[in-house]
């Protein structure tokens, strides 16, 4: 009783241990280097706002000054040169205004469609990430159903090696069978050490994404329904990919930032108004001549001043112009841009729809062809019991068995996979969904 309680308790302990995928997710959240550095270049992006609007506020600056002065003077008719040297000190505070720059309220407007274009980044980076969790995850659970297939496959074989060399002992079989046998035992083994390994690469990739082993994960209940997409209308969903893709808004975004880089451009040719004012203070000490040993008294002036200032472009060698058509050539670049997003987009909605649809009806064929194939198997074995079947139609039937119900593994989790890009390509992936998968979990 003592050891079936230990049992029990070992087992609830690797139970509560196994990860699931929203854990994956969130340890990935913190871990994964592409993710950082999303979340590093939003909080860059985010600064061109305070930037953008420094260029309508006003400038304040402060400059300072002490010169030791030393010249020379000749008092005619006299042919000697007089020195003389005095010290003078100075210093002023500037204020500039902008009260009509209209580059640097075009520069204002683009720095708010920059921040707006790197939040759609960061969460395009956070999709992304999801995905790549998904992906990750779903991998190291196919890795480990075609290890475990192979393994049990292996276990089969070997029985029916056994059986062979028995049949072939006591002349009901010939030496034919054993071969066959081996040979497929052999081939099995060659196949769990090559699916060992592939887990082992599966579970490193998953790895790199949160920063740890995960040796243990749940995995997809047994017989779960997958529901088919919501609303079942691919013209629905490519609509929708078009709209909301986040590529296809950081596009947009890109073309607006470009047509306010024309506008900045084009301001070149206008003109400008500042509002200007300064106060300041020089002071000139006390002359000192060497050659009368006469010294003058110093001089302190105080200045402000306040006005505005007005400027004109007139030429600069054609630079503005230049960089004019630079900026329309690189908005019709943009408009280009947005165009192939929305054209990916929908490529990428569709085959995320075609991908859960076709997903759906491979997984109902191969759950019959499943049930079916274990029929041919037990049947096989039968048959070969009573000598109407050979050996090797048992092989073949128990190979059909593990190959299709590895595929049935693949199908259904391609399948999800698809329904997380489906999310993904019109742009609503979020946690949300990932926890629906996580629901199919055990």
């Amino acid at each position: 009783m003592r050891v079936l309680l230990f049992l029990s308790a070992l087992l609830s302990m690797g139970a509560a241990q196994a990860a699931d995928l929203l854990e994956i997710y969130r340890d990935a959240t913190g871990y994964d280097a592409q993710f950082a550095a999303a979340k590093s270049a939003l909080d860059a992006g985010r600064e061109k706002l305070p930037q953008g609007r420094a260029g309508l506020l006003p400038t304040v600056g402060l400059s300072a000054n002490s010169v030791w002065n030393q010249y020379g003077y000749q008092l005619r008719p006299s042919t000697g040169v007089l020195p003389a040297d005095y010290n003078s000190n100075g210093w002023a505070v500037n204020l500039t205004q902008p009260l009509f720059r209209w580059q640097n309220w075009a520069s204002y407007k683009q720095s708010e469609l920059l921040v707006a274009q790197a939040e759609t980044q960061f969460s395009q980076a956070r999709q992304d990430l999801a995905v790549r969790v998904a992906q990750a995850y779903f991998d190291v659970l196919l890795a480990q159903e075609s290890l475990a297939t192979a393994q049990q496959q292996k276990v089969a074989i070997a029985e029916q090696l056994a059986s062979a060399k028995r049949n072939f002992e006591v002349g009901t079989a010939t030496i034919t069978d054993t071969h066959e046998a081996q040979a497929r035992y052999d081939l099995t083994t060659a196949q769990e050490i090559a699916a060992a390994n592939d887990l082992q690469v599966k579970r490193e990739s998953l790895q790199m994404l949160i920063g740890k082993d995960a040796q243990h994960l749940k995995t997809l209940k047994p017989g779960l329904q997958i529901a088919r997409p919501q609303p079942d209308d691919i013209g629905q969903w490519v609509a929708a990919a078009e709209k909301d893709s986040l590529a296809v808004q950081s596009s947009q975004a890109a073309l607006e930032i470009a047509a306010r880089e024309v506008d900045k451009q084009r301001a070149g040719h206008y003109p400008t108004l500042d509002l200007v004012a300064s106060r300041g203070r020089n002071s000139v000490g006390e002359t000192f001549s060497s050659a009368t040993g006469r010294i003058a008294g110093g001089l302190d002036t105080d200045t402000t001043t306040v006005g505005v200032q007005l400027a004109i472009p007139i030429f600069s060698g054609g630079a503005t112009s230049s960089r004019d058509r630079e900026a329309v050539a690189l908005r019709e670049q943009a408009r280009a841009n947005l165009d192939n997003a929305r054209r990916q987009a929908a490529l990428s909605a569709r085959q995320a729809y075609l991908g859960v649809t076709s997903g759906l009806a491979q997984v109902k064929a191969l759950e019959q062809g499943l049930v079916s194939s274990q029929l041919a198997l037990d049947s096989d074995k039968l048959g070969y019991e009573v000598g109407v079947r050979i050996n090797i139609d048992v092989l073949n039937a128990q190979q059909q068995v593990y190959s299709t119900r590895r595929d049935l593994a693949k199908a259904r989790l391609d399948t999800l996979t698809a329904q997380l890009r489906l999310k993904a390509a019109v742009g609503t992936l979020g946690e949300a969904d990932l926890a629906a998968v996580n629901a199919l979990l055990e």
